[in-house]
């Protein structure tokens, strides 16, 4: 897996795990948590380029191999901070490090920003793969025209890249992008965690992200006004006021 790091004059460690639209979508994350931390952020296997051993086929084999490497590079108490699957992914990661003693003491904090992956009542997961790019945007933005991206300005190479990470979200992550029990499993989490959610998020709703929240002993559930899906994009300020001061007490 490619990995960039950055802060690395700090002591903690925060593992930035980035959604379906690659790493860029998680740059201002990274940015934004280099001045307290030491920040790593890996391209997923198999993303923008990326090669994908067949091994890595479910959230839950990307979750235990990064538990590995952790492990292998001696890093305890780190904060996960994971959008869209990302967030899937922290919240797989932080469940096996509690029920696992080879990795107690790895995970530290959860911070899940608009996180797929239950299966809640009442607040279905959007169908992504048959959703249009104006679709997409329409559900994932608060402001629609600021995401949308028409497929004709693309180079080829992008949209090969495009295509290329949405066939391998579908075999990772799965077409519902969700795991029947993962709501049940989540009452073994032993860390603190936050749910950060945005108002106008129609791929996963607050409601949804009320229900995940509830389902975790130690979580707090905020919610980023004027923001979607990816609320560090649309509204960094208000994200940052909401996840600062809950790494400040964590």
């Amino acid at each position: 897996m490619t990995t960039t790091s950055t802060g690395i004059t700090q002591d903690r460690t925060a593992l930035v795990l980035h959604g379906g639209g690659g790493p860029r979508t998680v740059a201002p994350l990274v940015a934004h948590l280099a001045s307290a931390f030491r920040v790593v952020a890996p391209t997923h296997p198999g993303w923008d380029g990326t090669e994908r051993p067949a091994a890595i086929a479910s959230i839950h084999a990307l979750a235990v191999a990064y538990l590995k490497q952790l492990r292998e590079d001696g890093e305890q108490d780190v904060v996960l901070v994971g959008s869209s699957i990302g967030g899937w992914i922290a919240l797989e990661m932080a469940i096996t490090a509690a029920s696992e003693e080879r990795f107690a003491g790895i995970v530290g904090a959860v911070v899940d920003i608009d996180g797929v992956g239950a299966v809640v009542d009442g607040a279905p997961i959007a169908d992504f793969f048959s959703l249009s790019p104006r679709q997409l945007a329409e559900a994932a933005w608060h402001d629609p025209d600021r995401g949308y991206v028409d497929p004709m300005s693309l180079t080829d190479e992008q949209r090969a890249v495009q295509q290329s990470n949405g066939a391998t979200m579908a075999v990772v992550a799965g077409r519902s992008m969700s795991e029947p029990d993962l709501l049940a499993r989540l009452g073994h989490l032993d860390v603190p965690v936050l749910v950060v959610f945005g108002e106008s998020d129609r791929i996963v709703t607050p409601e949804y992200g009320r229900a995940v929240a509830a389902a975790i002993p130690a979580a707090e559930f905020v919610v980023v006004p004027g923001a979607g899906h990816l609320p560090h994009l649309e509204a960094p300020d208000a994200t940052w006021a909401r996840i600062d001061p809950f790494l400040a007490r964590h």
